[in-house]
């Protein structure tokens, strides 16, 4: 049997990851983009957010694309992200991963973003 073909869904906004305190409250700018994902540790409050209304004075680095990978995704499969990131790796292109409760967000630097694509569709991914 044939593993069926993964989509991916490349996502319009350019993002930034940043970083905050860990005691900072989550900023409303925020929640401005079609991809927000906030992760506390005991180290930092991490975000990935639209780059647009992040200030200048947030630690931060833009100019990240995301490919989304269709889902939802059954918890049961095995290797999306081994899959995905080692296409990737072959080609050089380095990788931020998030991961919810639904699906994978794959993240790369915005001037990597075609070879990203090209080295998917390589590997039998189907990107939109």
């Amino acid at each position: 049997m044939t593993e069926p073909i993964l989509t991916l869904d490349v996502l319009h906004d350019e993002l930034a990851v940043c970083r905050l305190p860990v005691d900072a409250p989550v900023p409303n700018w925020v929640w401005s983009g079609e991809l927000t994902s906030i992760t506390s540790t005991d180290d930092e409050l991490s975000l990935v957010c639209a780059a647009d209304p992040v200030p200048g004075d947030i630690t931060h680095t833009a100019d990240w694309r995301a490919l989304k990978v269709r889902g939802p995704l059954d918890f049961s499969l095995v290797g999306i992200l081994a899959g995905i990131s080692g296409a990737l790796a072959d080609a050089g292109v380095s990788i931020f991963a998030i991961s919810t409760h639904d699906t994978d967000y794959i993240l790369v630097r915005g001037a990597q973003l075609e070879a990203a694509v090209a080295a998917l569709r390589t590997a039998g991914y189907e990107v939109v």
